[in-house]
């Protein structure tokens, strides 16, 4: 009699993974509960609050978007988990209403303790001293009341196009001469801030709906205001490249600005309106089928980030500097005779990334450079790496970029630097149109002697010296000729489709990253099955992809202990036994984002050892990561720097038990016990030193702590 195959033996016995977009609100959720977390200062905490609520907004403006454009054309393609989309989108609308619920009464408990704390949103109806009163008045009237244009709403005014995250009032008002009611539509304007600040030292802030509430008597003069309702709108706001679009450029700047009059996804409106506001809601969605929300609070969540400004350090997290590599300045300061000398990596945010800038700096002065290459897929508005490419373009460099056009709500930026870029004599390539440029390469060719040597820089994140101060990266310089060959690979792959026949160190999407994990995965399998010791690690942002995940439930089955560290999507389930027994998940959520995509092999030996094979990437572990984004994943060789990344970065993100969630096999994730040990990823590399990029330094100073990792079952 012929065995069960046990595969299929698990797939009928229940789901195998969990919904992608369910996974992502449950992500959302992490974010919210640290806003809920004493451990944080009050103002941070309500920068976790912000964040839930901007979050959930791209969250309707992209996926439920996409969904929804499913759905309108009846377009049946299911989830990994089997779910239509009409299911995926019930189910979204239920985990969403609850969240943001959730928001509002945090935002409550925010409210009453900021309050206690001198921080206070002074609502319509708080009293306030005369002084206040007229300078309010004079305020509203100089900067609110010339910008804003009501309109009446009646057959001879049709409905007023509403941009997208665009907040209104409607305001049902009655003419004192005649008692005739009239509706008015008032659109806050964007060009002004949400909130505007009091004069004096308290932080006292009023919100502009507000103001424009308190002062509506000077708004519409001859009439006594019944009725007023505050409503926002989320477009859907992805960009869907055409096939037969033969301009990328024209073709972006085109759909960026048809993106701001994208279909209608979601209402939110503050509950509590009357039948006359519930039919203008409707006349103005017809057609769109959009998901509604009646908000008992604050209306756009994200936007009590202004706050967070208020200088107030006593309601904030201890500022923190971060460290610039000493390797670099026991060299003068010579990047490229620090990296020539050996291997550096850089940990962001705890070390500078003041270094990568000036790694680029130091490229486009240096009359011995000839060549710098760079991708960029984010840089922010205020790039310094964009000026460095610029000055060495002026200074006769050849200097290449590649920018990505389809970072998303980065398109508009990305066009402005690619002009400024190639006004200058950059040459600017704008990569694949199916695919997107993610991987994060520089590199610099410079002349030294009679011959050529190529300098490399490759970042797990983006250059994006914004982002670089909060996401935890890892930014790993070399001047391995191995590895600067493999980068002119990718280059002319992207800028001249020049597919490489083979690479020395690099894994390459969509080539070659999806099967070389796939063989590292395999070669785990086989130790286990010799009788050796298996083990594999990783970290990244999201796990979705189906192959993988199956490879991962094998090597399981096999024997291989897994432990992985995503920190938001994961679709894998793990803990099941005969399926995933043998595959722990954890969540890391706390004060930086943890964003470096790391992967180790224990290659026959428990983990962490010598010879691990430890990689570096760009990519997560998603569909769109292997087959539709050029990728890098990079071996890790040098041994301190293998040290830095296996022992010190990957073992206390293990062991961190402050801000680590589990993810148990029914989809919930319970946050971790700290028991008599508590240890904080974040705060240990905050007050501890690196091993790559401390050179004598670390010498002559006291040994990095020692991490030891017990083992969890």
């Amino acid at each position: 009699m012929a065995e069960a195959d046990p595969i299929q033996s698990i797939k009928a016995s229940g789901p195998r993974y969990f919904n992608r977009e369910l996974s992502w609100l449950n992500f959302n959720q992490r974010v919210l509960e640290e806003a809920s977390n004493p451990a944080h200062p009050l103002l941070e905490r309500l920068r976790f609050l912000s964040i839930s609520g901007n979050n959930l907004d791209e969250f309707f403006m992209v996926r439920v978007a996409g969904l929804k454009g499913q759905q309108l054309q009846d377009v049946d393609l299911r989830s990994v988990d089997g779910l239509t989309p009409a299911q995926q989108l019930a189910a979204i609308g239920e985990h969403a209403d609850a969240l943001m619920a959730g928001q509002q009464a945090v935002w409550l408990e925010l409210d009453r303790q900021l309050r206690g704390n001198g921080v206070t949103v002074i609502s319509e109806h708080d009293p306030l001293p005369e002084e206040d009163e007229l300078w309010l008045r004079s305020h509203f009237l100089s900067q609110v009341f010339p910008i804003l244009t009501p309109q009446a709403l009646d057959p001879a005014h049709p409905f007023p196009f509403i941009p997208n995250k665009g907040l209104s009032l409607f305001f049902g008002i009655v003419r004192e001469t005649d008692k005739e009611p009239v509706q008015e539509l008032v659109i806050l304007p964007g060009t002004v801030p949400r909130f505007v600040r009091l004069p004096g030292d308290n932080a006292r802030y009023m919100a502009l709906e507000t103001e424009i509430r308190r002062y509506s008597n000077l708004l519409f003069p001859g009439f006594a205001v019944k009725e007023s309702v505050l409503f926002r709108i989320l477009r859907d706001s992805d960009i869907e490249l055409e096939e037969e679009a033969e301009d990328l450029v024209r073709y972006y700047r085109s759909a960026i600005k048809e993106r701001r009059r994208g279909r209608i996804i979601r209402l939110e409106n503050e509950s509590g309106h009357a039948p006359a506001m519930e039919e203008l809601l409707q006349a103005m969605t017809q057609g769109h089928e959009a998901m509604s929300v009646d908000i008992d609070g604050f209306v756009g969540i994200g936007d009590l980030d202004a706050l967070v400004d208020e200088d107030r350090p006593d309601l904030k997290f201890t500022a923190f500097a971060p460290r610039f590599p000493e390797r670099i300045r026991e060299y003068g300061g010579d990047c490229f005779a620090a990296i020539r000398a050996k291997d550096i990596v850089v940990h962001h945010p705890y070390e500078a990334f003041d270094v990568v800038v000036a790694f680029l700096k130091q490229a486009a002065s240096d009359p011995d450079v000839v060549a710098i290459k760079q991708t960029l897929y984010r840089a922010g508005k205020q790039s310094a790496v964009i000026r460095a490419l610029i000055d060495a373009a002026e200074a006769g460099k050849s200097v290449t970029a590649v920018v990505e056009l389809k970072a998303r709500f980065d398109e508009e930026q990305n066009l402005l630097w690619a002009s400024a870029l190639e006004r200058a004599g950059v040459q600017v390539v704008y990569g694949f149109v199916d695919w997107k440029t993610h991987a994060k390469i520089s590199m610099v060719v410079r002349r030294e002697g009679t011959e050529f040597r190529t300098y490399c820089h490759f970042g797990t994140g983006n250059y994006h010296p914004v982002t670089a101060r909060i996401y935890t990266d890892l930014s790993f310089f070399t001047a391995d000729p191995r590895a600067g060959r493999d980068a002119a690979a990718v280059f002319n792959y992207i800028t001249g489709y020049v597919e490489p026949k083979a690479m020395e160190l690099l894994a390459m999407s969509p080539l070659t990253l999806r099967q070389r994990l796939v063989d590292l995965v395999d070669a785990e399998i086989a130790h286990t099955r010799a009788g050796r010791t298996a083990q594999l690690w990783a970290k990244m942002n999201s796990l979705v992809d189906p192959a993988i995940i199956e490879k991962l439930y094998e090597a399981s089955n096999a024997g291989v202990e897994i432990d992985l560290i995503v920190r938001g999507i994961c679709c894998l389930r793990p803990g099941v036994p005969g399926m995933s027994e043998n595959i722990r998940v954890k969540s890391v959520v706390g004060r930086f984002l943890e964003h470096s995509r790391i992967w180790a092999f224990g290659n026959g030996k428990a983990l962490p050892n010598n010879g691990a094979r430890v990689f570096i990437s760009s990519a997560d572990w998603m569909p769109r990561n292997f087959d539709r984004r050029v990728e890098y994943m990079l071996p890790i060789e040098n041994p301190t720097v293998h040290d830095q990344v296996l022992d010190q970065v990957l073992v206390a993100n293990l062991l961190d038990n402050e801000q680590s969630w589990a993810l148990d096999s029914d989809g919930t994730y319970r946050r971790f016990e700290t028991g008599e040990k508590p240890f904080n990823l974040h705060t240990y590399f905050m007050t501890n030193p690196s091993l790559s990029g401390r050179g004598a330094a670390l010498r002559n100073s006291d040994a990095v702590p020692k991490l030891s990792l017990q083992r969890r079952r």
